[in-house]
């Protein structure tokens, strides 16, 4: 499975239908901790009961080995009630990360005089303004980088955790370990990763009706809490002016199809859709992420399509702000599958681009399905690839379609849900509220619905 992991990052497809037969066979074998839940994400034809699957064992033996540990620390909790419910957040990303920018609003927004929310960092310090932001956002900010699973835990339960709020799920750099002794009597899976943790790890997931609909409940350990638009939280974060189109390697003229998803969610399959939009449309180029591992091998996949390898353009990593200026000069974004989207979509639907999406069955592949559900544009998402085709040839070849999508969008933007902040964090405020009571009665995890804000 580690080379599946990294031919999938160099975009090196020669054996890609092979590794998804391997890993579709070691699922049915039912070994224990041999296929990492992430990587699965990212495999086509993966139901999300098989994805369960796959973090169940992922963690059966880690779960069974924590076991012992869970005891002798004993953690017991105070149920009592108290002014300030108390919210903690465990993450490594608090710092200049996606994550953070997705989230940091919605943690200002939170109100103080009901909630009390800290931050358990276990990642580096990288000293910079959104690090600083972050502890601002938090009543109190631990480090616990230095800290083993059980220290960690313990740090925790000592500051009095009422729902603990997972943001890394199987992301790198994660620490289940922590979860697994459950220090807080609430713990929730949120943002980090688009699935079911598996086991009794979680208690919820926040989630929303179309990234998870209710009869999906099986393909998930834990409880919907379901939010009453989109899951995703999003900013409004000034947009600064674009640049030229040369600035960034774009050509003068031409129809500009963008997809800045990491190299590991591109699949052959996709990229066929692509290269066939590339042929109908003349002039267009297609605007991807800069990746040293995989810019030459796309560049030879386009060429064995028929399609000039220089009409791949390759945009490096920039800063959030810099980032967001350039996507404005897009025309249209194409999603991937069956991993899609996610920050990147609503990065893309905030720079006033529409994205085109074909949703499956699986978390990871209905997130830009839900955002532009929250945005008001749910006629792009396509019901099969042929359909895909067709909505982005559409708009790619009909200039005022495209026209009247794009001020569409720019009317939603101030007054649709995606993008108000405040009204995120009253509804997330109204889960972990539920969350609580809940657990305060003794009752056990449901599907809760977060009151519309």
């Amino acid at each position: 499975m580690r080379s599946l992991g990294r031919d999938r990052n160099m975009c090196a497809w020669d054996d890609f239908a092979q590794s998804s037969t391997d890993a579709r066979l070691s699922l049915a074998q039912a070994q224990s901790g041999q296929i990492p839940p992430f990587l699965l994400l990212s495999v086509p034809g993966m139901s999300a009961g098989q994805h369960r699957i796959c973090s169940e064992l992922w963690t059966r033996d880690r779960i069974a080995a924590s076991s012992a540990e869970r005891t002798r620390l004993d953690f017991r909790f105070d149920l009592t009630i108290r002014d300030k419910l108390r919210v903690g957040y465990l993450s490594n990303d608090f710092h200049d990360h996606a994550t953070a920018h997705l989230l940091i609003e919605a943690l200002e927004a939170h109100d103080r005089e009901r909630c009390e929310l800290h931050a358990f960092s276990f990642g580096a310090d990288d000293q910079g303004a959104m690090r600083r932001r972050l502890n601002d956002a938090f009543h109190a900010f631990h480090d616990v980088a230095a800290l083993g699973d059980s220290a960690a835990a313990t740090a925790v339960h000592a500051a009095q955790i009422d729902v603990l709020v997972d943001l890394k799920g199987y992301t790198r750099g994660a620490r289940t370990g922590i979860l697994m002794l459950h220090p807080a009597p609430v713990q929730v899976n949120f943002l980090g990763y688009p699935g079911t943790l598996g086991g009794d790890i979680c208690d919820y997931i926040i989630t929303d009706p179309f990234v998870t609909p209710p009869a999906a409940a099986a393909d998930y350990s834990e409880s919907f809490a379901y939010m009453p638009h989109s899951y995703q939280p999003h900013g409004r974060t000034a947009l600064g002016p674009p640049p030229a189109r040369a600035e960034v390697g774009l050509p003068e003229a031409g129809f500009v199809f963008c997809c800045f998803n990491q190299a590991y969610k591109l699949t052959p399959m996709v990229f066929d859709l692509w290269c066939r939009l590339l042929d109908a449309t003349p002039d267009s180029v297609l605007w991807l992420l800069a990746s040293d591992q995989a810019e030459g091998n796309l560049r030879g996949e386009a060429l064995r399509r028929g399609v000039a390898p220089a009409r791949l353009v390759f945009a490096p990593e920039m800063t959030q702000s810099e980032h967001l200026r350039r996507l404005q000069l897009a025309d249209l974004v194409l999603d991937t599958a069956p991993y899609g989207a996610h920050t990147t979509a609503s990065d893309a639907l905030w720079a006033g681009v529409p994205i085109v999406t074909c949703a499956g069955d699986t978390f990871a592949s209905r997130v830009a399905g839900s955002l532009l559900h929250a945005v008001g544009l749910p006629e792009l998402i396509a019901a099969d690839e042929a359909d895909y085709v067709a909505v982005a040839l559409t708009l790619a070849t009909e200039p005022d379609l495209l026209q009247a999508a794009k001020a569409r969008l720019r009317r939603n933007r101030p007054v649709t849900p995606l993008f108000d902040a405040a009204a995120y964090a009253r509804s997330l405020q109204d889960l972990y509220d539920q969350m609580w009571r809940r657990c305060r009665s003794g009752a056990a995890p449901e599907p809760i619905w977060a009151s519309k804000s």
